[in-house]
């Protein structure tokens, strides 16, 4: 049992190294695209969102599913669908080396849905990898939150 904690947390120690070692440009880099991903999803862009998530996508939704590319498109792009803008705290953008990150913020999302009001929180991370000079979402997961919950 105690090498098993210790393999847990010499490895969950590994992206910080990385990330202190990862130079700033690739930080930049890879928080300009997790600001333009979520601004595509806020603004229904289906061809942005086409081209910036990978095929072979996973999304784990809020209550634990798998879907791929075409759920989570389709879940953002409804036509019925709206958005208000969103504010995310506790925001973590961690290059995982030159080619691959993650970015992880809790938000309240909220909007009308075939015009019903709705408002949830949540905390989400994705998972980029960059195919030639730009990057795209493998791996997306939302864990919803209750709205109450005290932040940190």
């Amino acid at each position: 049992m105690r090498a098993m904690i210790a393999a847990v947390l010499a490895f969950s120690m590994v992206p910080v190294a990385v990330a202190a070692d990862a130079p700033a440009s690739e930080v930049a880099d890879l928080r300009a695209f997790a600001d333009a991903f979520d601004a595509a999803q806020i603004a229904q862009d289906r061809a942005a969102l086409g081209r910036m998530v990978a095929d072979d996508l996973v999304f784990i939704d809020g209550s634990g599913k798998r879907y791929g590319k075409a759920f989570f498109i389709d879940g953002w792009t409804g036509a019925d669908d709206d958005y208000d803008a969103v504010t995310l705290s506790d925001r973590v953008i961690l290059p995982l080396g030159k080619d691959a990150g993650l970015a992880s913020a809790e938000t309240i999302l909220s909007g009308r849905s075939a015009g019903t009001p709705f408002r949830v929180r949540i905390r989400f991370t994705d998972i980029f990898k960059r195919h030639g000079d730009s990057w795209q979402a493998t791996y997306i997961h939302v864990t919803r939150m209750a709205l109450d919950a005290p932040t940190l």
